[in-house]
């Protein structure tokens, strides 16, 4: 089942070419709590109103928290493609600043299993999106599954967030870890969250950046930190990214920051969108490694 599933990418890719396609990040945490999916949209949203076209993919399937962060509803989420059959280009919807998202569910009464069948479906049905975007977004759910590690295998990039607590600081190096023993070229960025000052901020990057040299032989890229701000809280409250509720403040200003420093460290203001090679070729290298 695999092979064909690989067989059928291959065929697509031959017949797309070397059209260019969007670039992939998945952005992860170490654990739950340190506002991944907040980053994610706020980066996501940042991104848009750069005038780049950006689809997000609520990754952490029934329990997804991307639309409820926006306030809106969808009427389709990526379960859909599961149970309905419904195409993955059908369940895309628009959220602010024209940012495209997949919505990933949330609210059921059974536990949802992301399992390697499902995961080769997405890949799939992500052949038709892949060339009509400049970035698309994976919010990664917790844990380093391998289901999941597909996925970050085959990503450009990947996003690690965490905070200064060292619970949340270990759990985040484990996953680095594990990320790098299965994929060491893997290119990683890190952004710390709820800091309560510039220099708590600046010595968790520290702290990550040279236990990974030392033990792991590996740089990881910092993008930045943002601070603690009662303004999250209130966005969260009202289901408004805290970019858009509070333009002026200090998370705001830092997520656009944040941006602008992964813009110019990606060369994406000097170079074309990775070749639709990049991402699928990974997929259906790995898919045929399984």
């Amino acid at each position: 089942m695999v092979k064909d599933q690989a067989a059928s990418l291959r065929e697509q890719m031959e017949l797309q070419g070397t059209n260019t396609s969007a670039k992939t990040i998945a952005v992860i945490s170490g654990k739950g709590g340190v506002g991944k999916s907040n980053i994610s949209l706020n980066f996501a949203l940042t991104l848009a109103r750069l005038k780049k076209k950006v689809l997000i993919f609520d990754m952490d399937i029934g329990m997804g928290n991307i639309d409820i962060l926006m306030g809106v509803s969808s009427k389709h989420t990526v379960l859909d493609v599961f149970n309905n059959e419904i195409s993955i280009d059908q369940i895309i919807t628009k959220g602010p600043e024209n940012l495209s998202y997949i919505a990933g569910g949330s609210g059921f009464n059974h536990v949802f299993k992301l399992d390697s069948t499902k995961v080769h479906l997405i890949i799939q049905h992500m052949q038709r999106l892949i060339d009509k975007y400049d970035y698309v977004i994976f919010d990664m759910g917790a844990g380093m599954t391998e289901e999941n590690l597909l996925l970050l295998k085959a990503v450009n990039e990947v996003f690690v967030v965490t905070t200064p607590e060292p619970t949340s600081i270990m759990d985040a190096y484990a996953a680095i870890k594990y990320i790098i023993l299965k994929d060491p070229a893997k290119r990683l960025f890190l952004i710390v969250n709820k800091t309560q000052s510039q220099l708590e901020g600046n010595h968790t990057t520290h702290r990550i950046s040279t236990v990974m040299k030392q033990f792991l032989n590996k740089e990881i890229e910092v993008l930045g930190q943002i601070p603690e701000d009662r303004h999250i809280v209130k966005a969260v409250s009202r289901q408004t990214p805290f970019l858009l509720y509070a333009p002026k403040s200090s998370a705001s200003k830092n997520i656009q920051v944040i941006a602008n420093t992964y813009l110019l460290n990606s060369n994406d203001m000097r170079q074309q969108k990775p070749t639709t090679h990049s991402f699928m070729s990974r997929l259906r290298k790995y898919l045929i490694e399984r």
